[in-house]
Parts: structure tokens; C-alpha cells; sequence
């Protein structure tokens, strides 16, 4: 038996009322975000390099929206101000973050507060400990991502424990983020990653796929 035109109309229009009210919760987000980012780029990053530059908040908002499934796991590396990791929990995910900057995990924690989200953010490095990357040209350097403990023993879960793992490169730093995703990741597991074109891409396996549209 298949519902009728009226329980089909109520189904969109209960489903459009979802949306709005999560959308309702998510622009605020992006809002706190881009005011921190300006404020942060004025006065931080004037004074001194720092690689946390914002990630297209919006876009990637809406490629995360396309992939959420009950019971998913999402993992930031380099959470910065935490925004992409508290609107993942707004949307259901279990959703955590680490960054390297303490500051900045303070400012992702009080984001989170802010908005009523339980996302989890620690303080660290996303290599888990006793990673070496080693390019295929035989590089070792791991570009902009600094020094620190690894960051998993604090959150209590391992890198092959996520389901979708986010990222935001500099440039060169692809390469790396895709081969810890084969080592260290869970088989079947998602990175996503948006780049300095503005572009996000997901990896499965090693493998590039094509982003699913909500």
C-alpha cells in the first residue's frame, strides 16, 4: 500500500520544517565564525604567522549535510575556532575536533557552549603518535601542521574509529592528510578535504568519489 498525495505532502512539508529549523541553528554558527575569523585575521594573524585561515563555511556545511547518517562519527583535524566541528554535532554526527593551538580550542569550546552543541575538542596534534611522512620524493616535512603530542590519547579515540574525517590543507599538505587516512584510518572511511580553490573532495580507500548532493 503506497501513502496517498496528502501523507506525501505532509512528509515534504515536515521535512522542509527539519531543515529550516536546522538551518536556523547552523547560519548563527557561520555567522560567530566569520566574525572570529575577521577578528582573528586583524589582529593575530597580522602580528605573527598562524596557519588557521577559514575554511568556506558555508560550502562545506552543505557538502556535510549530504552525508549525515545515524550514528556517524566526525573528526576535525585542525578544529581551529571549531565552527565546521560544532555544526557536524548540530547535525547529528558525533562530532569532535583537535587542534594545536590551546587558545583556539578554548575559543572552539566556548563556540560550542554558545550553541547549545556537545561537540568535544583537545589540544594536540592530529599525527597520531609515531607517524613519520615520508613523500614519494622522500620529504619529510609536514608543512604547516607543527609539533605537539598526538591529540587521540586526550579524546579517547583512535583515527580508525571515524567515520567522515575533515580537513583543510595548505598547500602540498594533501598528499600527507590522504596517506595518514590509509594508514592509520578506518577501511571504508571518509576524508574530506576542501582546498585553497575552494573545492571539497572526498577520498575513500584512497581513492577519490563523487560528493552525494542533498
Amino acid at each position: 500500500m503506497t501513502a496517498g498525495p496528502s501523507a506525501a505532502g505532509a512528509a515534504d512539508a515536515g521535512s522542509a520544517e527539519r531543515a529550516a529549523t536546522l538551518a536556523a541553528r547552523l547560519d548563527p554558527v557561520c555567522a560567530d565564525g566569520w566574525a572570529f575569523w575577521e577578528h582573528f585575521d586583524r589582529t593575530a594573524r597580522r602580528a605573527a604567522f598562524h596557519p588557521f585561515v577559514a575554511a568556506d563555511y558555508e560550502r562545506v556545511r552543505d557538502a556535510l549535510l549530504a552525508l549525515r547518517a545515524p550514528g556517524r562519527r566526525f573528526l576535525e583535524w585542525g578544529a581551529a575556532s571549531g565552527v565546521i566541528t560544532v555544526m557536524a554535532d548540530l547535525m547529528g554526527f558525533e562530532a569532535c575536533g583537535i587542534e594545536l593551538d590551546p587558545s583556539l580550542v578554548a575559543t572552539a569550546r566556548a563556540l560550542a557552549a554558545r550553541h547549545g552543541s556537545a561537540a568535544r575538542f583537545v589540544a594536540g596534534s592530529f599525527l597520531p603518535a609515531g607517524y613519520r611522512w615520508r613523500s614519494p620524493h622522500g620529504d619529510s616535512r609536514t608543512g604547516t601542521l607543527g609539533d605537539g603530542p598526538s591529540g587521540y590519547v586526550a579524546l579517547g579515540h583512535a583515527l580508525d574509529e571515524f567515520d567522515i574525517v575533515f580537513g583543510y590543507p595548505w598547500d602540498g599538505e594533501a598528499p600527507l592528510m590522504r596517506d595518514l587516512m590509509s594508514r592509520y584510518g578506518r577501511p571504508g572511511a571518509l576524508l574530506m578535504l576542501y582546498d585553497a580553490s575552494g573545492v571539497v573532495q572526498l577520498h575513500r580507500d584512497g581513492r577519490p568519489v563523487t560528493p552525494p548532493h542533498g
